[in-house]
């Protein structure tokens, strides 16, 4: 069960004297029989056959439906002309990886969506993307406290995406190579997981941020990670 209040236990303080646990995905299951659900795939395709410029569903959901959204339906990938995509204060858990077929989405704002700790890498795909906006803190691997990385390989969509995140091509029955890497992704560094076809997709990845992980990593409490910034 999600919880109403938006929070998690993710990065809760570990026990006394212990060090940092092993974290995984969150593994709720969108319920697609609420109304909320279908309330907001409605909200998408009249977007769509409109071409509205935004889409933020808290201003068309009360707080009790917006609370039961803890992904975005594959249909994102027909707002071809949404330019702003507002979930701010959100439930999300995972945001799917069609986001990167919005081609002409320029912010991106998450901000207060403190469960929503990674992103697909496709996002890299929005080349329009100038403003963003995370509650840094919730993410995987931040430069404020640095928590570590659910090991791969692990299941983050069920089913896996089909399609390698990197060149496009179909993954075939050996399953995608998983990785993580942290990039800018407009203002922000934010760590994003990759479901590429072979290795040869994943030594085509950019060169990490700086003062990040310096290269596509499996996760987990091994990777060593940059120290801390006192901020």
């Amino acid at each position: 069960m999600h919880r109403d209040d938006g929070l998690c236990n993710c990065f809760g303080a570990p026990a006394k004297d212990e060090g940092p646990h092993e974290l995984d995905f969150h593994r709720e299951e969108q319920d697609t029989s609420c109304d909320a659900w279908n309330l907001l795939l409605e909200m998408i395709e009249r977007c769509a056959l409109d071409g509205t410029a935004k889409l933020d569903p808290s201003a068309h959901l009360n707080l009790e439906d917006w609370n039961k959204i803890i992904t975005l339906p594959g249909t994102i990938s027909k707002l071809k002309r949404v330019k702003t995509l507002f979930l701010y204060g959100s439930n999300l858990v995972r945001i799917p990886p069609t986001i990167g077929d919005m081609q002409q989405l320029e912010v991106f704002d998450v901000y207060t969506s403190y469960r929503l700790h990674w992103l697909p890498f496709e996002i890299m795909r929005c080349e329009n993307l100038r403003y963003s906006a995370f509650s840094t803190r919730a993410l995987y691997g931040n430069y404020k406290f640095r928590p570590p990385f659910p090991s791969l390989p692990s299941v983050a969509y069920d089913p896996e995406p089909e399609q390698c995140s990197i060149c496009g091509s179909e993954i075939g029955v050996q399953g995608s190579v998983q990785r993580w890497i942290s990039l800018h992704v407009a203002r922000d560094v934010v760590p994003l997981l990759v479901h590429a076809c072979s290795m040869q997709c994943i030594e085509r990845l950019p060169a990490p941020a700086t003062g990040y992980i310096p290269n596509p990593h499996l996760g987990g409490l091994g990777i060593v990670q940059p120290p801390r910034e006192n901020i």
